[in-house]
C-alpha cells in the first residue's frame, strides 16, 4: 500500500439534452458545445488543483453532471491520463461515468470503456413510460432495459437509479416496479424518493396545487418496501438511498460519506482538499460560460477557498457519517460537541444502535436523520 494520501476526483459536465422538471442540479441545455475547448479547460483546472494538493493517489474518479455521457470519450481519456500523470491512479481505481439510457449515449459505452471507464451509473428513474414522460426523461423503458443490458456486457460494474413516490404512484405499484428492476440489477442500485426542490418546474407546479405527490405516510411505505425487498435480495442499504451487495458499494461516494479528501473540477463542482492553509472547501463558478472564461483567464474557475474550522469539520463529518449503515466513529469526534445525555435517550428510543464505538442510526433513525443529527449536537 502507498503511503501517499488518497484523494478522489469529481469531474462535472454541466450539459443535458433537456432539463428535467424535478432537477435542481447544475445542468444546462445548449445547442452546441465546443468539446475541444471544454477538454482544454477541464485539464487546466485539473492541473491547478493538483499543484495545490501536492502528491496524492487517486482512488476513484466520478464523471457527473448534467449528462457526462454526452462528453467525447476522448475528453474522458485525456482527463484520466492527466490525473494519472499528476497524481497517480490507484491500481484498483474506481472510474464511474453517469449516463442516460438513450440509444445514442448507450452506443458510446464501448468508447467510454476503452477510455478507461470501469463503472457506469445509468439514470433510468422509472420503468413506466408514462412516468418517464412526466419526469421529462428523453428515453423509453425499452431503451432503459437495453442500456442496462449493454452496460452489464461492457463494464466491470454497473448501477442504475430509480425514483419512487412519484405523482399518483401507489406503494403497491412501486412494489411491482421494484421487482421488475431487481430482475435487471447487478450488484448496486440507487433508489431515491422524489423531493420537490425550489427553483424547479415541479416546485412551481406543486406550489400552485397542479402537482400532487404521495403523503408522508405513503412515502414511509415506499421506503419500507424498498428496504425490505432489497434487503431480502442481499442488497442492503449501505447509505440512505444506496443499496449494494457487500463489497460492491460506490467507493467514490463512500469517500464523501466517510469525510475523505476529494477534488472537484468543472462548473459548480465542490471539493474538500488539504492545502498549506489546512482543510479547505472548494467550489467553482456554476455558470458554464462564466467558468470557461475564468479558466481561460486564470487557469481555474474557483471561488476563493474557505478554510473549514474544527467545529465545521466535526458537524460535516457527523452529518455525512450518519447517512451510512456503518454510522460514524466516535473516535475523532470531539465529545464536548456531542449532546451526551441525548445519545443515551436516542438509544433508549430505538433511534440509535447500542454501540459504544460508533453512532449508528437504526432503521427508524434513518427516517428522521435531519432531526437525529440536530439532536446530537451540543
Amino acid at each position: 500500500m502507498s503511503n501517499i494520501n488518497p484523494i478522489a476526483l469529481y469531474v462535472h459536465w454541466p450539459f443535458c439534452k433537456a432539463k428535467c422538471p424535478y432537477c435542481d442540479f447544475n445542468s444546462h441545455v445548449r445547442e452546441g458545445v465546443d468539446q475541444d475547448r471544454w477538454k482544454g479547460t477541464l485539464l487546466s483546472e485539473l492541473r491547478h488543483v493538483a499543484a495545490l494538493t501536492g502528491p496524492r493517489l487517486v482512488t476513484s474518479v466520478f464523471f457527473g453532471g448534467g449528462t457526462p455521457s454526452l462528453m467525447d470519450a476522448g475528453t474522458v481519456a485525456a482527463i484520466l491520463e492527466e490525473a494519472g500523470r499528476l497524481w497517480g491512479l490507484d491500481a484498483q481505481c474506481e472510474i464511474t461515468l453517469e449516463a442516460n439510457p438513450t440509444s445514442v449515449e448507450a452506443g458510446k459505452f464501448r468508447d467510454f470503456r476503452a477510455a478507461g471507464i470501469n463503472r457506469v451509473s445509468i439514470g433510468v428513474q422509472s420503468l413506466r413510460d408514462a412516468d418517464l414522460k412526466a419526469l421529462g426523461r428523453q428515453h423509453s423503458v425499452a431503451e432503459a432495459k437495453e442500456a442496462v443490458a449493454l452496460a452489464a456486457q461492457t463494464f466491470e460494474r454497473y448501477s442504475f437509479d430509480l425514483i419512487y413516490a412519484r405523482p399518483d404512484q401507489t406503494p403497491g405499484q412501486w412494489e411491482v416496479e421494484l421487482q421488475e428492476a431487481m430482475e435487471m440489477m447487478g450488484d448496486h442500485l440507487s433508489v431515491y424518493q422524489l423531493t420537490i426542490e425550489p427553483n424547479t418546474q415541479f416546485f412551481t407546479l406543486y406550489q400552485s396545487k397542479r402537482l400532487q405527490v404521495p403523503n408522508e405516510e405513503d412515502s414511509a411505505s415506499f421506503y419500507e418496501i424498498t428496504q425490505n425487498m432489497l434487503g431480502e435480495a442481499g442488497m442492503p442499504a449501505y447509505e440512505v438511498s444506496n443499496h449494494a451487495r457487500p463489497g460492491q458499494e460506490s467507493r467514490h461516494n463512500l469517500t464523501y460519506w466517510r469525510y475523505g479528501e476529494y477534488a472537484g473540477i468543472g462548473p459548480g463542482a465542490h471539493g474538500r482538499i488539504q492545502t498549506s492553509a489546512g482543510l479547505v472547501a472548494t467550489r467553482t463558478h456554476r455558470a458554464p460560460e462564466e467558468w470557461l472564461n475564468r479558466v481561460d483567464r486564470d487557469g481555474h474557475g474557483y471561488h476563493p477557498f474557505e478554510v473549514i474550522d474544527e467545529r465545521a469539520r466535526f458537524e460535516e463529518r457527523l452529518m455525512m457519517g450518519l447517512r451510512l449503515s456503518e454510522g460514524v466513529a466516535l473516535e475523532g469526534l470531539n465529545p464536548a460537541w456531542l449532546n451526551q445525555p441525548k445519545i443515551a435517550m436516542l438509544k433508549a428510543e430505538g433511534l440509535l444502535m447500542p454501540s459504544d464505538a460508533r453512532l449508528i442510526p437504526t432503521h427508524a433513525g434513518r427516517l428522521v436523520l435531519t432531526s437525529l443529527n440536530g439532536a446530537l449536537l451540543a
